[in-house]
């Protein structure tokens, strides 16, 4: 698996567990709506989850990370 889907949002912008091409580090990939015109950028976990732990990305990440404890 390269990348996992996080949370998708109703105006089209998916957030995904990845990995940053440069860093090769575990990253927050945003992939931005089309109709914005952006590329995706990624974030480091830690500050993705530091910059806004409230939004239902965030919440997302925190709940796929508990599964991960689950027996």
């Amino acid at each position: 698996m390269t990348e996992r889907v996080i949370c998708e949002s109703s105006n089209g912008d998916v957030w995904l567990l990845s990995r940053d091409p440069v860093s090769k580090m575990p990253a927050v990939k945003h992939r931005p709506n089309v109709s914005s015109g952006g590329g995706s950028s990624y974030t480091e976990i830690g500050n993705f989850l530091r910059n806004g732990a409230n939004g239902p990305e965030h919440q997302a990440l925190l709940h796929l990370i508990g599964t991960l404890l689950d027996g």
